[in-house]
This record gives structure tokens, C-alpha cells and sequence, in this order.
């Protein structure tokens, strides 16, 4: 699989990495061992950044990558998990709570250090802690050698410049903002990269809207939304494109994301995304879906701490 430099770190990641939430059963009810299973195949076929948190199953996915990195080189992956948001309504990103996190992740993952932490969501926070009390501790573990390289992440565009203009990061990771319908994390790579930090990006399918299952009861698209996407995953069909494929094959095509992280507990669906990406791209499909996706591009939500949403 192809490898990319992620901004400043130094570190050589696949352009297609496994986002591990779904280890923590957060979708769905997951089988052990096909949680596990995934993990093997992920890595079988060359995606080598593995992407965690705390929050996902409330400890569970990071327990299950545990056991699943068990036995094998830790020279052969990297680690990137998360901290300060431990539930859908608890966040702690005090200094102390920082310092358990980290000490509690490694326990879990049953390694020494990681290659990335990031600070989770940090929208639904007075990002003035972030800066003038997680950063500060964080780099105090990194001399520890406890994390290599810090960040940030979360939805809101607005999060990463201020992180950019007030912290000494090192990468950032978005979701939802580099797939067909949503392109706003292009706007901010300049930005990034001109302050040494790597970029990110996650969920290409966008929790489901850029596929043909249903969506979970909690998204947020409106009705336009989803008759919208809907329109465009019928076009797909009938030209024999299943539209998940040609999503997962816009967002990794970007080399300025350096990564497309997406994750499942099945290990099938794992490796047919790898073969996905081994297959030529339909340019002009790619073209008349996003003609389709047109009305409702750059649509997101708002949902966080007025002063840190982006402008509507």
C-alpha cells in the first residue's frame, strides 16, 4: 500500500488506516473475534496507523487492540489514540486526568509509547484549557517519551487554525470534512502545512450518508441531505458502482490527507476496501456524482460550544 510523510513526525503511514471506534461496538453489536480478526487484516494488507480512544466503547477498543497487536512487532505499526472525552457528555482535559489517560491507554494497549495522542473533540470545550493546560502537559509525557507526537481533533474547521495559532502541534485529524459531498478540509491544508502539522482525514463514507445502508437513527442530515445523497447512490448503481467504493476512493486519491482512516469489525469489509483502492477510479463517475451532491456541498452540522462552530 502506498505510504505518505505525515506532515513533521517522520512517520511513513498508509494511505488507508484502520479506525478502530468500531472495535468499541459503537455502531453496532460486534463478534470478538471478527473485531480482532479485522485488526490482522488491516495490517495484512499494509494499513500500518491505527487509530483509537478511550471513548470508543468506554475502554473496550482499546482493551480489544490489546489483544489483537499482541505478538506482533511493535515496529510493524503505529499507535494514535485519543483523550479527554470519556463519554458522550464527560470530558475532562485537566493536566491530571491527561497524565492517567496516557498511563491508562498504554496499560490497555499493552505498549510503552505512542506514536500519536490526540485531544478528542475538543469543540464541545473552553479550548483555553486545551492550549494553556493539555498542550503544556502533553509535551511535558512527549519529553517523557510516553507519546511521540501530539494533536488535535474534532469536526469544526474553526478548531484546527486555532490550534494552528495558539499550539505547537504536530498533527490534526478531521472527519467528515474530505469526502464527495464535503470537501472543507482542503481549505485549511495550506494553513497546516505551512505550521509543520500533518493532516488527517476520516470517515470517507461520512457515517453511511455516502452509502447504500441505512442511516444510524442519530445522524443529523436533513431531509435534503439524505434525498440528495440517495439520488447520488442510485447513480452509482446504475452504472454498476457500488457509491461506498467510489467514496473511499476520492478520499484516499487526495496525497494532501496523507491518510483516510475508516474503520469496521468485519474483517470482509476491511479487506475489500483494500481491494477498492487497488482499482482504477471512474473519473467521470466521480464527476456526475458530485454535479449530483452539488446543492448540498460543504453541508455540516452544528453541534458544540457556540464559540467554537464555524461560521454557517
Amino acid at each position: 500500500m502506498e505510504k505518505r510523510t505525515l506532515g513533521n513526525t517522520g512517520m511513513e503511514v498508509s494511505a488507508l488506516s484502520f479506525g478502530a471506534s468500531s472495535l468499541g461496538a459503537e455502531f453496532r453489536k460486534i463478534d470478538l473475534n471478527e473485531a480482532v480478526k479485522s485488526v490482522h487484516v488491516a495490517l495484512d494488507h499494509g494499513m500500518n496507523l491505527i487509530d483509537s480512544s478511550p471513548y470508543y466503547g468506554r475502554g473496550l477498543s482499546e482493551s480489544l487492540l490489546g489483544i489483537a497487536l499482541d505478538g506482533i512487532p511493535r515496529d510493524n505499526y503505529y499507535l494514535c489514540t485519543k483523550l479527554g472525552r470519556y463519554a458522550p457528555t464527560h470530558f475532562d482535559f485537566s493536566a491530571k486526568r491527561v497524565r492517567e489517560s496516557v498511563d491508562i491507554s498504554l496499560e490497555r494497549m499493552k505498549t510503552d509509547y505512542l506514536d500519536i495522542i490526540l485531544c478528542h473533540d475538543i469543540e464541545f470545550v473552553d479550548m483555553k484549557q486545551i492550549w494553556e493546560e493539555t498542550i503544556p502537559e502533553l509535551q511535558k509525557i512527549k519529553r517523557e517519551g510516553k507519546v511521540k507526537n501530539i494533536g488535535i481533533s474534532g469536526y469544526p474547521m474553526h478548531i484546527f487554525q486555532q490550534g494552528a495559532a495558539h499550539a505547537e502541534l504536530d498533527v490534526i485529524l478531521s472527519y467528515n470534512h474530505y469526502t464527495l459531498q464535503n470537501t472543507m478540509l482542503s481549505g485549511i491544508v495550506e494553513e497546516m502545512k505551512a505550521n509543520g502539522i500533518g493532516v488527517m482525514n476520516a470517515a470517507p463514507f461520512s457515517a453511511r450518508l455516502l452509502t447504500n445502508a441505512p442511516l444510524p437513527v442519530w445522524h443529523k442530515a436533513t431531509p435534503e441531505v439524505r434525498e440528495t445523497c440517495k439520488k447520488a447512490a442510485d447513480h452509482c448503481t446504475a452504472a454498476g458502482v457500488d457509491i461506498a467504493k467510489l467514496a473511499l476512493q476520492f478520499s484516499v486519491a487526495n496525497p494532501e490527507m496523507t491518510t483516510c482512516i475508516t474503520g469496521s469489525a468485519n474483517p470482509d469489509r476491511v479487506a475489500q476496501w483494500c481491494q477498492w483502492m487497488d482499482e482504477p477510479m471512474d473519473e467521470q463517475l466521480v464527476k456526475e456524482v458530485r454535479e449530483i451532491l452539488a446543492p448540498i456541498h460543504n453541508w455540516f452540522y452544528v453541534e458544540c460550544l457556540p464559540e467554537n462552530s464555524d461560521p454557517v
